[in-house]
């Protein structure tokens, strides 16, 4: 385009000669050709008539002169029309003068071979030579080259943008996201690759959609002969001797591991279905923390570890206490499980004052929940991959531990659910550490209610 412009403007330079100067030039030549031959048949009251029509058609007052400079119509001539007519005589082209008004001279020769010389004084609102210059040529060409540019920009770029936002909408978890509806009439080849997307968005829902559908089926399937299995335990305990007391006890353990993966599994599929029906509250996410901790060390103090909080902030959040405490409870027992005997998993609760939503004209920061282990960590490839389902970073060492993959996973769709992130690193000195950030953090009620406490 830039080229184009270029090409265009030099073009036009080369073409606006002298000669063509002036706006009226092809009515002013014909003009010129029919006073002087005029003059030449009729006389000068004919061209005293045809000079005054000419006037009343287009504001232009003419003069014509013959070889000898004499104005023919006897009308007194504007200073330097003389001047311009003698050089229209000499170059026989069309000369101009820019005095006090504008001058144009174009020469003519009649039938007779007579020349003549037809001076035309023009405001300079007509002539307009300023609009004429090479400079506003350019920006003007250059204008129009950018508004092109800009329009066929925004065509072109306006659907992939819209593919876009529906990749990374779908990337997040909007199984139902698609393109074409947006595109309107279009037909190009963006809308035969968003017709594919939506094609692909299809075939993905409906296999993701499947798969939730089984695991959320089998699981409710299982859990009935888990019962049984427990009634007949019970019953076989109540009837067998000292001798399959140990065997016994492993069925129950193991009994209990299945019961366990069958309500993680049905808790995964009602959050990748949608969330819960419970509708959200306000809550104390420091409080909801507190009990958490002091749950989850009374459990490690028997396997000689500790869970400790380290440190804390007032956080009132808006979001479901049940699914928020599953989360935090899914990743200490993770770092309980991991962190080396003897050492501690520590917690922090603070207020990240970095990140400030605006809503309600009042500022809302995240509340950040970090849970740090002790344990061997997580090799850097594998971090962001602990959140999916029955992901195992060592088969033997998970299995060891006792875990089925999923708590992480269900504390990762929790923290999403709520519109949240977690994120996992590892430590410097070794360990992992776990982020948890949960958004719509409100502290001005509390601190207000805190006020109106110290008042009463």
């Amino acid at each position: 385009m830039l080229t184009f412009i270029v090409v265009t403007f030099i073009v036009g330079e080369l073409r606006h000669s002298d000669s063509t100067r002036s706006p009226l030039d092809p009515v002013f030549q014909a003009r010129a050709q029919t006073a002087a031959e005029t003059y030449e048949r009729d006389g000068q009251a004919a061209l005293i008539a045809e000079l005054d029509q000419m006037q009343r058609d287009g504001s232009v007052r003419a003069f014509l002169f013959d070889r000898d400079l004499r104005e023919l119509s006897g009308r007194q001539a504007p200073v330097g029309a003389q001047r311009v007519a003698q050089r229209a005589f000499e170059t026989r082209r069309t000369e101009d003068d820019d005095g006090p008004t504008f001058l144009e001279a174009k020469p003519v020769m009649t039938k007779r071979g007579e020349q003549y010389v037809l001076v035309a004084e023009m405001p300079h609102h007509l002539s307009s030579p300023f609009l004429y210059h090479p400079i506003l040529h350019l920006l003007a060409i250059g204008l129009l080259g950018a508004l092109f540019c800009y329009g066929l920009a925004r065509y072109l770029t306006s659907p992939v943008a819209k593919l876009r936002a529906a990749t990374r909408e779908f990337a997040g978890g909007n199984l139902r996201t698609r393109v074409g509806p947006t595109l309107g009439g279009r037909r190009d080849e963006l809308v035969s690759l968003a017709a594919d997307f939506d094609e692909m968005a299809e075939k993905i829902q409906s296999l993701v959609e499947g798969q939730r559908r089984l695991l959320g089926d089998i699981s409710h399937e299982l859990r009935s002969p888990l019962a049984r299995l427990n009634v007949a335990l019970e019953l076989a305990r109540q009837r067998s001797g000292v001798e399959a007391a140990s065997s016994l006890e492993r069925i129950q353990r193991e009994a209990e591991i299945l019961n366990e993966m069958i309500g993680q599994l049905l808790a995964l599929t009602r959050l990748e279905s949608g969330g819960s029906e419970i509708e959200k509250i306000e809550f104390d996410l420091e409080t909801l923390v507190s009990e958490v901790v002091k749950d989850a060390d009374f459990e490690a103090r028997a396997r000689n570890r500790s869970v400790n909080l380290v440190a804390t902030e007032t956080a009132i959040i808006d979001g479901i206490p049940s699914l928020i405490r599953r989360a935090i409870e899914n990743v200490i027992r993770n770092a309980v499980h991991y962190t080396a005997e003897g050492t501690k998993v520590e917690i922090k609760l603070f207020l990240d004052s970095g990140v400030t939503h605006l809503g309600a004209g009042k500022p809302n920061r995240e509340a950040v929940i970090v849970v740090r282990d002790h344990g061997p960590g997580v090799p850097d490839d594998a971090l962001g991959k602990i959140f999916r389902p029955f992901y195992r970073v060592d088969e033997a060492r998970d299995r060891e531990a006792g875990g089925v993959g999923l708590g992480l996973a269900i504390a990762e769709r929790a923290v999403r659910l709520h519109g949240g992130r977690v994120v996992a690193t590892n430590a410097p000195d070794g360990g992992l550490i776990i982020t948890l950030s949960l958004p719509n953090l409100k502290i001005e009620k509390r601190a207000a209610e805190d006020a109106d406490s110290r008042t009463s």
